[in-house]
């Protein structure tokens, strides 16, 4: 009976005995954030040696950010690496990957007639009845000066369902989207610039620099009327103007022999 009685008497002690408090320490959603970037930025280092970071190779930052922004919008990490392009330095998704991450969340696209002349697409919300069309035609492209660039020289049909695909996304599932609103297509479009290649000019000497220009008369022919006033003319030519102008690059003044 002692034992018991004492044995009862030191688990009544360990039971009423205070317990100290528990510490919660609650993350904020952004250290959460930092904190599996950090962990996607090392795998992102092993990524970008593979082929499977296409023109991010080599980039394990751009891998990284990549796989951030796609996770954002609802992507796994490899079909980010495929879904974004970096068109002139901004991140945009391939028209496919945006019909595929809009019809993910419920939303219905869908392509009504296409070919190398126009494309009619429609779609609409799931949670809405009414379906919106969107219709791209090449007269339309034409008016945007984008008939002449080589993709759509090459691919047209590909090129006008792309438009189409941008348009339609943005009007019935904006929300979406994000950040990343454009297609490539459309951004490509509105980065590609002709330029004319013209040969280099042959670089200036400093003798041709400061050369004076040639006089349009010597003053033997020019004759008592010349208009400077003198038979000879001042420095350089540095200050020259164009001929039948006082020879002086200074403001109109009272010119020492001419009218005030």
């Amino acid at each position: 009976m002692t034992t018991e009685v004492a044995t009862r008497d030191e688990q009544q002690a360990v039971v009423t005995q205070p317990q100290a408090p528990q510490q919660v320490t609650t993350k904020s959603a952004l250290v959460i954030w930092a904190e599996e970037a950090r962990v996607v930025a090392n795998i992102a280092v092993s990524i970008a040696k593979t082929p499977f970071a296409g023109q991010l190779r080599g980039k394990p930052e751009e891998v990284t950010a990549v796989i951030l922004a796609g996770n954002e919008i609802g992507l796994p990490p490899m079909a980010a690496l495929k879904a974004f392009d970096i068109i002139q330095g901004t991140p945009a998704l391939r028209a496919h990957a945006m019909r595929g991450l809009v019809q993910s969340k419920g939303h219905k696209i869908q392509l009504v007639e296409s070919d190398g002349e126009h494309c009619v697409m429609r779609g609409r919300r799931a949670d809405d009845e009414d379906w919106q069309t969107v219709t791209w035609t090449m007269p339309r492209a034409a008016l945007l000066g984008l008939v002449n660039k080589p993709e759509w020289k090459k691919q047209p049909q590909t090129m006008l369902v792309a438009r189409a695909t941008g348009e339609l996304c943005r009007l019935i599932a904006s929300d979406v989207l994000h950040a990343v609103p454009y297609t490539s297509e459309e951004l490509r479009d509105a980065n590609h610039t002709t330029y004319e290649v013209r040969p280099a000019a042959a670089p200036l000497s400093v003798a041709a620099i400061t050369a004076a220009p040639a006089p349009a008369s010597t003053p033997a022919e020019t004759g008592p009327d010349h208009e400077s006033g003198s038979d000879e003319q001042d420095g350089d030519g540095l200050w020259q103007q164009e001929q039948g102008e006082q020879p002086t690059g200074w403001p109109t003044v009272t010119q020492p022999g001419g009218d005030a």
